[in-house]
């Protein structure tokens, strides 16, 4: 099982992923309370181990924003966490081609109901991210949803929403028990502790998910 680190923002978190060696690490330009900046992205980057690839989360951003960050080699997997449509989607990979850098995309969805999730299923993406819903606000809020609403998918996708070393190993039963695994994990608010990136978490719950 794979799992992202999500949310890093100094270079002590590049320094901690870096010692715990989790798969994915989240740049997030969006919001207020993670949001990077493109040039500490870069700087980021330059010191993240090469086998952790960089996911870019952003929300409804600029496309020649996204493509320029790809560019520069600064992120591995585009997220997308907004509400971009099919048209974005297709614009961006367009795009992503003409620059000879076809890098997966991903589109988030926060889960209001199984059909939400199917109609995502037919986007052209490489994966999904599922997360909880809560009105005003595109992630990061900690909340759990209700994974029974996950029909069985055509596409890898990524679990978020309230996980944490504590249930990460539950859910996964879960999930296995029903034949929907999803490829990788992704946590942020639960390896914090005042609003910081936690060295000792994050090398506990990359441990606990790399031994499922």
């Amino acid at each position: 099982m794979q799992i992202k680190i999500c949310g890093l923002k100094r270079m002590e978190d590049v320094e901690s992923v870096n010692q715990a060696g989790p798969d994915y690490a989240g740049f997030v330009f969006a919001g207020t309370k993670r949001k990077i900046d493109f040039d500490l992205a870069r700087r980021l980057k330059e010191a993240m181990h090469p086998d952790i690839r960089t996911v870019g989360v952003f929300v409804n951003a600029d496309i020649d924003f996204v493509k320029h960050l790809v560019e520069q080699r600064i992120l591995d997997v585009v997220q997308l966490h907004g509400d971009e449509n099919r048209i974005y989607i297709e614009t961006l990979k367009k795009e992503l081609t003409h620059i000879h850098c076809p890098v997966p995309i991903m589109k988030a969805v926060r889960v209001k109901n199984a059909e939400q999730i199917m109609e995502a299923d037919t986007l052209p993406v490489d994966y999904l991210l599922l997360d909880a819903f809560k009105p005003d606000e595109y992630g990061g809020s900690g909340m759990v949803f209700d994974h029974r609403l996950i029909p069985h998918l055509t596409k890898p996708y990524i679990l978020a929403g309230g996980i944490s070393s504590d249930n990460v190993a539950a859910i996964l039963d879960v999930l296995a028990a029903e034949n929907k695994l999803p490829m990788c994990v992704d946590v942020s608010s639960s390896v914090e502790t005042n609003g910081f990136k936690d060295c000792n978490k994050i090398r506990k719950i990359v441990q606990i998910v790399h031994n499922l």
